[in-house]
């Protein structure tokens, strides 16, 4: 089994200079920002002091601006440049991440082909979620081979309607949303024919900048002209959520200054909230959490696995049912912030999960 792993890499050109790869510098400011000393961050990514500072001289000069300050008794600071460009390698990490990693898992299975490992894989379409991400990593920790598409619930539900797949993540709101949320799924889903695996439930709420500077409190505020929205992506379950809830609440999608606008991860969101590009988003509470923004609880939801009956024999996924039911996988989800593990590992029927169908 080959693991593919595929990571951005950008560059930053001016006119006819030559360009700078940011790889080599990026790792230096974040080991700076952790040490707050440029001799400290230098042994800490284990290059010379002297190739440190050329690396930093090199970009100051390309910039015309300086990187870093020294200050008695505080060390060496990140100047503000400088912190704007971590956040925008964070930024674009939140962003790629799930094309990067369904890409990798596409080329990994390609490259078994050519290989003549024929073992097989569970085919994965999902929702992009923190859950999932850790069901990921405990999968390849036992060499499970796993080829992975992220994309919205709806398409994934529909891969697995035209047996594109054997596990299809979605997510539903508990609570007055529910029945119209599931509705997306279940014109497709046949309760005859398909059973759920219950993953994780997770909190959904509104992600702001710290401190909540705009004294943020509700949907309601969305509607002042000068807080500024960020969005996820069309399609997406998370985004299809916020609009069942401004319909409720009397809030036209045009009086959301940024409605538009779209991210396609709930890391994404958090990330150009914290850059300062925009000051509220909706999405899980992890995301908020691992960008250090303020979290305001909104509704829970249950992110759910759907798969054919037929396939809960098949050896595979016998295997996946044993990981997301042991105590590591519980563990590892009642530790990302909002999320519970209570229910995880249940397989339910249609008419269990929802009433009635």
């Amino acid at each position: 089994m080959f693991k593919v792993t595929i990571h951005p890499q950008w560059e930053i050109v001016q006119g006819a200079e030559k360009s700078l790869n940011t790889t080599a510098l990026l790792a230096l400011l974040r080991a700076v920002e952790l040490t707050g000393s440029i001799a400290q961050a230098a042994k800490k990514i284990q290059v010379s002091y002297r190739y440190a500072w050329g690396v930093l001289k090199d970009a100051e000069v390309l910039f015309g601006k300086p990187l870093m300050h020294t200050q008695r008794g505080r060390g060496t600071l990140l100047s503000q440049l400088a912190q704007k460009l971590l956040w925008a390698d964070r930024r674009i990490a939140a962003r790629l991440s799930p094309t990067l990693e369904s890409l990798a898992s596409e080329l990994a299975s390609e490259l078994g082909k050519l290989a003549d490992n024929t073992t097989g894989a569970v085919r994965l379409d999902a929702s992009h979620g923190f859950a999932v991400a850790a069901l990921l990593n405990e999968l390849h920790a036992i060499e499970l081979p796993v080829e992975l598409r992220y994309r919205n619930s709806t398409d994934a539900v529909t891969a697995l309607a035209r047996r594109e797949c054997h596990l299809a993540g979605f997510h539903v709101p508990l609570g007055p949303f529910e029945h119209r949320a599931a509705a997306r799924y279940l014109g497709t889903l046949k309760d005859k024919d398909h059973c759920l695996i219950h993953l994780a439930v997770r909190q959904q709420g509104l992600f702001v900048t710290p401190d909540n500077p705009l004294q943020i409190h509700g949907l309601a505020d969305l509607q002042r002209p000068e807080v500024r929205f960020v969005n996820r992506q069309a399609g997406s379950g998370t985004r299809a959520l916020l609009e069942l809830m401004l319909v409720d609440a009397g809030i036209p999608v045009t009086a959301v200054n940024g409605f538009q606008s779209s991210e396609f991860t709930h890391s994404a969101v958090a990330a150009y909230i914290a850059s300062g590009m925009a000051d509220v988003g909706f999405g899980v509470q992890t995301a908020a959490e691992r960008f250090g923004l303020t979290f305001i609880p909104l509704v829970q939801e249950r992110y759910f696995l759907a798969i054919e009956k037929t396939a809960m024999d098949l050896p595979l996924i016998r295997r996946v049912l044993s990981v997301i039911r042991s105590d590591t996988y519980r563990a590892s989800v009642n530790a990302l912030a909002g999320y519970e593990a209570g229910d995880t590992g249940k397989v339910l029927s249609l008419g269990e999960a929802f009433g009635a169908i």
